[in-house]
C-alpha cells in the first residue's frame, strides 16, 4: 500500500504556524497506476490529544458539589444550605463578542423578520409553534438569535422596548416549558440551548425596561429554562445541539444565583460532548462548515461570560476552540467568503472574518484536513478545495449532500468552479421544495452515473447508504519556477453495488494557479466490467457573473469573468451549457450557469479528461 503524500508547496503563501511535512516526489502529471492503493496515513498539523477534552481538575469538595447537583440537589441547596435561595437577580453583564446583521435589526425595528432574503410579520408569527415556520426563520425565532441583529440597528435606548416587546409574545405563547424535547420547536435542545445564552449575553435588551413584573417573568424564564436543559440535555437532537444545550447551562451556572454546582456539572458535560463531536483534526463530524461556525460561535458567546464575571475558562475549551477555527479557513475562497458545502451557502467574508476575530485565534488553514475530508491547495490567487470523504453518518448530518468529489476553483476571488449550495437556507427565497435537489450529486461539480446519487439523500437533511470508503492520495509534482503543480487523487465506491463502478477523479493544479488539468475513470469494481452501457454527466457549475460561449466544435468553451479576464475549458467530449442556481453569501438564489459533459459510457470502465486555463 502506497503512503499517502502531503507536502508543502513552495508558493503556498498562506502565512501561520508552520506544520511539519515529508519531502517532495517526482511523478508524471497523469499516472493512473501510481495510487491504485493509496493509504489514509496523515501528517496532521495538530492532532487532537486527550487532553484537549479533560474538565478542569477540581478538589474532593467541588467533586462532590458537581454529583450531588447531577443526582438532582438543587443548586442553591448545596450553594448556601444554611440560607435562603437568592432572589432571581443577574450577576454581571456581558459585552456581545458577536455583532449581527444591521439590516436584520432594522427589519425587525420596522416590524417583521429577515431571514435569507424573506420578510416575515412579527405580527403573525405563531410563537407556539402550532403553525410551523420555514426552518430558517424556527431557528432564528426560537433561538433568539435577533437579539444580536437588533442590538447592531440601533442605540440601545430605541432597541430595547421592540426586544421586550417580541419576548413578551413569544413567553405569551411559551408561558412554560414541557415535559421533555420535541414538544415545539422552540423546546429543541438546540433551540433552547442558544435562547438561554443568547438571553444571557443580550440581557440589557430585555432587562432594562421599567416593568418590574416584566423583568420577574424574564429572570423565572431563564431560571425554567435552564432547570429544563439540566434534565434534558442528554436528549439532544445530535451532538452539535448537545454543545449548544450544555453552553446554556454553563452560561447559566456562571450569570445567574448559586450557580457554581450547575457550572462544574455543565463544564464536565460541555467538554465531553465537544470530545465527541469535534474529529481529530479539528473538524465537526457533520463536515459542516456552518456546523464548524455555529460550534465556534457558541464558544466564543461563552468565553465572553466567564469574562463577564472575571473568570477564566476551563483551558480545554481554549483548545477546542484554536482547533475549530483552522478547518473552517480551508474552505475560505481568495475573498475571504467560504465554499458551498455540506448545505452551506457562500457565507460573506465580512460574517467569516467577524467570527474568526472574534475567537482570537491566529492560524492558517489547513490544506489536508484528513478526517473532516476537504482537500485545500493554494497556487499563486487560485485555490482549490476538494471534498475527499464520505459524507457524514446519518446521525450526524442536518443538510448531508452527496458531494464525495466535488470541487470548487477560485483566481483572485472571483469563484469559476462552484457547488449550488444552500440546501440549509431553504426557506428563505430558495423555496424549500428545491432543499433535496440541492443535496443531490447533480447540484456539486462531480461526475453522476444515470442521475443517481452517489450516496441516497434522504429527507430531513438524513443521507443513507452510497460512499462508505475515499482513498485519497496527495503529492506534489517538483518544478521550477512555478511550473511544478499539485496533484490530487481520489475515489469511492458510491456507484459499485448499483453500476459496479469507481468513480475515481484525478486533478493537478499548476503551481502558477492558472492550469487546472482534471480526469474522471469510471474503473470496474473487481478488474471486471459488465455488459452494457450507463448514463453519465460531469457537472461544472460556474460562478455568478460568468458569460459562457460554446466553442465551434461543441468539445469546449470560452467563460468570460465579470473582472474582464478571460478562461477556456476544454474536455474530451460534447460539452452543453445548461441553467443552474447558487446561493449567495446571504443565503440567497443567484441564478448561474453550468457546463456538462454526458453521454454514454460501457460498464467496462471510461476516462474523461478536461481542462481549465486562463488566457493571455
Amino acid at each position: 500500500m502506497s503512503q499517502t503524500r502531503d507536502h508543502t508547496t513552495p508558493n503556498d503563501g498562506e502565512p501561520a504556524i508552520a506544520i511539519p511535512l515529508g519531502a517532495g516526489t517526482d511523478a508524471p502529471l497523469i499516472d493512473h497506476g501510481a495510487a491504485a492503493n493509496p493509504s489514509e496515513l496523515v501528517e496532521p498539523g495538530r492532532a487532537l490529544a486527550l487532553a484537549d477534552f479533560t474538565p478542569p481538575a477540581l478538589g474532593a469538595g467541588e467533586r462532590l458539589l458537581r454529583l450531588a447537583y447531577r443526582l438532582g440537589v438543587p443548586g442553591s441547596t448545596l450553594a448556601a444550605p444554611f440560607r435562603k435561595p437568592a432572589k432571581p437577580r443577574l450577576l454581571a453583564t456581558v459585552l456581545n463578542p458577536l455583532p449581527g446583521q444591521k439590516m436584520a435589526g432594522t427589519a425587525i425595528r420596522a416590524g417583521h423578520f429577515l431571514v435569507h432574503g424573506v420578510k416575515a410579520p412579527i405580527a403573525q408569527i405563531d410563537f407556539a409553534g402550532a403553525a410551523r415556520m420555514a426552518p430558517p426563520l424556527e431557528r432564528v425565532v426560537h433561538s433568539f438569535a435577533w437579539l444580536a441583529d437588533l442590538e447592531a440597528s440601533a442605540p440601545r435606548e430605541q432597541v430595547v422596548p421592540v426586544a421586550e416587546r417580541v419576548l413578551a409574545a413569544w413567553l405569551n405563547a411559551n408561558p412554560s416549558p414541557p415535559s421533555r424535547p420535541g414538544k415545539g420547536p422552540a423546546w429543541t435542545v438546540a433551540n433552547a440551548g442558544t435562547r438561554e445564552l443568547n438571553w444571557l449575553v443580550h440581557a440589557p435588551l430585555i432587562l432594562s425596561g421599567n416593568d418590574k413584573a416584566q423583568r420577574a417573568r424574564v429572570l423565572a424564564a431563564m431560571n425554567d429554562t435552564a432547570r429544563w436543559l439540566d434534565k434534558n440535555v442528554g436528549r439532544a437532537e445530535d451532538l452539535l445541539a448537545e454543545v449548544a444545550g450544555w453552553c446554556g447551562i454553563v452560561a447559566a451556572g456562571l450569570l445567574l444565583p448559586d450557580g457554581k454546582p450547575r457550572r462544574l456539572f455543565g463544564e464536565a458535560g460541555l467538554i465531553k460532548a465537544l470530545g465527541e463531536l469535534v474529529g481529530d483534526d479539528g473538524g465537526i463530524l457533520s463536515r459542516s462548515p456552518l456546523g464548524q461556525m455555529e460550534a465556534i460561535a457558541l464558544l466564543v458567546r461563552l468565553r465572553a461570560c466567564y469574562s463577564a464575571v472575571r473568570r477564566d475558562p476551563p483551558a480545554a475549551l481554549e483548545a477546542i476552540l484554536a482547533l475549530l477555527v483552522p478547518p473552517l479557513l480551508a474552505l475560505t475562497h481568495g475573498d475571504g467568503s467560504l465554499g458551498s458545502w455540506q448545505g452551506g451557502w457562500a457565507v460573506d467574508a465580512v460574517d467569516v472574518a467577524a467570527l474568526i476575530a472574534a475567537s482570537g485565534v491566529r492560524t492558517r488553514p489547513l490544506r489536508d484536513v484528513r478526517q473532516w475530508g476537504f482537500q485545500r491547495v493554494v497556487a499563486q490567487k487560485s485555490i482549490l478545495q476538494f471534498d475527499a470523504a464520505p459524507p457524514p453518518l446519518a446521525k450526524h448530518a442536518r443538510s448531508g449532500c452527496a458531494s464525495t468529489l466535488a470541487f470548487e476553483f477560485s483566481h483572485l476571488g472571483q469563484r469559476i468552479v462552484v457547488n449550488c449550495g444552500g440546501s440549509a437556507c431553504a426557506g428563505g427565497l430558495i423555496p424549500v421544495r428545491l432543499e433535496q435537489g440541492l443535496r443531490a450529486t447533480a447540484a456539486h461539480s462531480t461526475l453522476a452515473l444515470d442521475d443517481a446519487n452517489s450516496t441516497a439523500v434522504l429527507i430531513n437533511g438524513r443521507i443513507g447508504s452510497g460512499v462508505s470508503e475515499v482513498e485519497v492520495d496527495r503529492r506534489t509534482i517538483a518544478g521550477e519556477k512555478l511550473l511544478g503543480a499539485t496533484r490530487l487523487e481520489a475515489s469511492h465506491n458510491g456507484y459499485v453495488a448499483r453500476y459496479g463502478l469507481t468513480h475515481r477523479r484525478i486533478l493537478i493544479l499548476r503551481d502558477e494557479g492558472t492550469e487546472l488539468r482534471g480526469e474522471d475513470l469510471l474503473i470496474p469494481a473487481g478488474g471486471k466490467g459488465k455488459s452494457g452501457k450507463v448514463a453519465f454527466a460531469i457537472r461544472f457549475h460556474l460562478g455568478p457573473g460568468i458569460e459562457v460561449g460554446l466553442s465551434e466544435d461543441g468539445q469546449g468553451a470560452g467563460l468570460a469573468m465579470p473582472d474582464g479576464s478571460y478562461w477556456q475549458f476544454r474536455a474530451a467530449g460534447q460539452v452543453t451549457v445548461e441553467e443552474s442556481i447558487w446561493a449567495d453569501g446571504q443565503g440567497r438564489p443567484q441564478p448561474i450557469q453550468q457546463l456538462v459533459l454526458q453521454g454514454l459510457v460501457s460498464r467496462g470502465g471510461g476516462n474523461f479528461a478536461w481542462l481549465l486555463k486562463k488566457m493571455g
